[in-house]
């Protein structure tokens, strides 16, 4: 199973391709999609699904990870990530990928075994968990490759 997994965004998201290979996870690639502030919304809704579908037709993922919906007080930042995640999905099922959906809770147990753990918890699972995860990198990019490992898992589970 192949999947690509993502921490949404629509300033920054946060990729990862990763893979189970001889029982355990394998990171294919990862990156951070960046967006132009001085952009329209909707331009930048466009850098994004461009992006991730040039990713789904390089690397031929059979499922998408993605994280939940976390409602921010900002409700504007919360529409634009909605908006995102609906791209993001749509494309997904364009090219047969299988949805799994994970909320941050279910993540960090999947990652660290403790659904309340800081971001510096996850990032230093994910370093542990994954030999070849980046040495530097933005939150998006580890929260990314730690959905990944959630869906991995989950697939594991469900076999």
């Amino acid at each position: 199973m192949k999947v690509i997994s993502v921490d949404p965004g629509y300033d920054r998201l946060g990729v990862a391709i990763m893979e189970l290979e001889n029982g355990s996870e394998k990171l294919i690639h990862s990156e951070c999609i960046e967006t132009d502030k001085k952009l329209s919304l909707t331009e930048r809704l466009k850098t994004i699904g461009d992006r991730f579908e040039a990713l789904l037709l390089a690397h031929s993922p059979t499922a998408l990870g993605i994280e939940t919906l976390f409602f921010n007080k900002n409700q504007k930042t919360a529409m634009g990530v909605a908006q995102a995640r609906g791209i993001l999905i749509y494309l997904a099922q364009t090219h047969n990928c299988t949805v799994y959906e994970f909320s941050p809770q279910e993540i960090k147990v999947a990652t660290t075994g403790y659904g309340k753990s800081d971001k510096a918890a996850v990032i230093d699972m994910v370093r542990r968990l994954i030999t070849d995860a980046p040495v530097s990198a933005l939150d998006d990019e580890y929260d990314a490759i730690a959905v990944g490992i959630t869906c991995l898992a989950h697939h594991g589970r469900t076999k």
